[in-house]
C-alpha cells in the first residue's frame, strides 16, 4: 500500500483519529477467532496477522492458544508498530511490512478489518492466499438498508475516521474472496459489544436495541442495520 490511500497510516492522520489503534476491540475479535478455531478443531502451530495494528489481537491469542504456538504480526505503519513493540515476547514478534515473504508459510493467517483498507484489495488477497493453509477474515458490512437508503453517515464516517475504501455486504464479501481463489469453509455475522465509555447515551441505547435484535435474527438485522461484520474461515 505505497499509495496516496495509505498516507494516513504514516503521517499521523490515522493515529490522531484512532490513538489506541483499536486495541480495546481485541477481546471480542480474538473471541470470534477462537470460536472458529474451536468449532473446526484447528490448532495452528504458526499464526500470522497482516495489518496487525496495535498487536493486541495476537497478544490475546498468544494467551489462549498453546504456549508453543508462534505468532508474527505484519504492519505497514511505523506508528502502529511502535504500539506493538511492548507486546513482544519469546513467541510473539512484529515486522514492518504488508505480507509474509513468498518463502514463508503459516498454519493460519489473519486479516482482521484489513481488506476494506487496501486500495488493490483483490491483488492483496491473491498475494495472501499462499501464505497459510487456513485464513480468517473479519470484513465490515458497511452496506445495509440503513446506510444506503436512510442515511449515508455510517459509510462516510467509516471512510473519514477509519480509512475504509471498499464497502461490502455478506454476499459481495464472500464473492470477493472466492474470486481471489479462496474456498469458504465457514462464516458468521459479528457485532461488537456495547461500550458506554466510547458511546453517548443515545448511541448506547441504539446499540443495545441492535444487540437485542441481532440475538433474534442475525442475517436480517445485519442486512437492515449498520455496525456488523462478517467473520470468515477459508482455505
Amino acid at each position: 500500500m505505497n499509495s496516496e490511500a495509505s498516507r494516513i497510516y504514516h503521517d499521523g492522520t490515522y493515529l490522531r483519529s484512532n490513538p489506541t489503534w483499536h486495541h480495546e476491540d481485541a477481546p471480542y475479535k480474538a473471541r470470534d477467532i477462537l470460536n472458529l478455531l474451536d468449532k473446526h478443531k484447528l490448532r495452528p502451530a504458526t499464526v500470522c496477522e497482516v495489518g496487525c495494528g496495535s498487536g493486541a489481537i495476537l497478544e490475546r491469542l498468544s494467551e489462549k492458544l498453546a504456549v508453543s504456538t508462534r505468532f508474527v504480526g505484519y504492519e505497514i505503519s511505523e506508528q502502529a508498530l511502535a504500539l506493538c513493540r511492548p507486546r513482544e515476547k519469546e513467541n510473539l514478534y512484529f515486522v514492518l511490512g504488508s505480507l509474509p515473504s513468498t518463502e514463508q508459510r503459516f498454519d493460519l493467517a489473519l486479516a482482521i478489518d484489513v481488506v476494506e483498507h487496501v486500495e488493490d484489495y483483490l491483488g492483496f488477497l491473491e498475494r495472501l492466499l499462499p501464505a497459510a493453509r487456513h485464513k480468517i477474515f473479519r470484513i465490515p458490512l458497511n452496506l445495509s438498508v440503513q446506510s444506503v437508503v436512510f442515511k449515508s453517515q455510517p459509510i462516510l464516517r467509516a471512510r473519514e475516521a477509519y480509512g475504509h475504501l471498499h464497502y461490502f455486504t455478506k454476499e459481495t464479501a464472500l464473492a470477493t474472496l472466492e474470486s481471489a481463489g479462496y474456498h469458504i469453509i465457514d462464516s458468521f455475522h459479528s457485532f461488537s459489544p456495547i461500550s458506554a465509555k466510547t458511546l453517548g447515551p443515545g448511541r448506547t441505547l441504539l446499540k443495545a436495541l441492535k444487540t437485542a435484535c441481532f440475538s433474534l435474527h442475525r442475517e436480517w438485522v445485519a442486512r437492515l442495520l449498520d455496525g456488523f461484520s462478517l467473520m470468515v474461515l477459508a482455505q
